[in-house]
């Protein structure tokens, strides 16, 4: 069994991804946000933290969803407790 943490949510199109993460501390949970871009190297599927100017409103799009899923599973952790 592994012990790499698991993302709470990803948002994927096409190369681009947004990978959110639920972040845990003795004062409380936040999350937090990495954006990608997979390419292939060969047969080898790679990830960069680099982007294409044409990759940028696409990004922007899928940072806007990350930030409403967040918002969302906000509200939904404060109605729990």
């Amino acid at each position: 069994m592994s012990d790499k943490p698991r993302p709470a949510h990803k948002i994927r199109h096409r190369a681009l991804a947004v990978t959110i993460w639920k972040n845990n501390s003795d004062k409380g949970s936040w999350y937090s946000v990495t954006p990608s871009r997979s390419y292939k190297l060969g047969e080898e599927w790679k990830e960069s933290d680099s982007f294409d100017c044409d990759d940028l409103l696409l990004l922007a799009k899928l940072l806007d969803e990350a930030h409403s899923w967040i918002m969302t599973a906000e509200q939904a952790e404060r109605k729990a407790a």
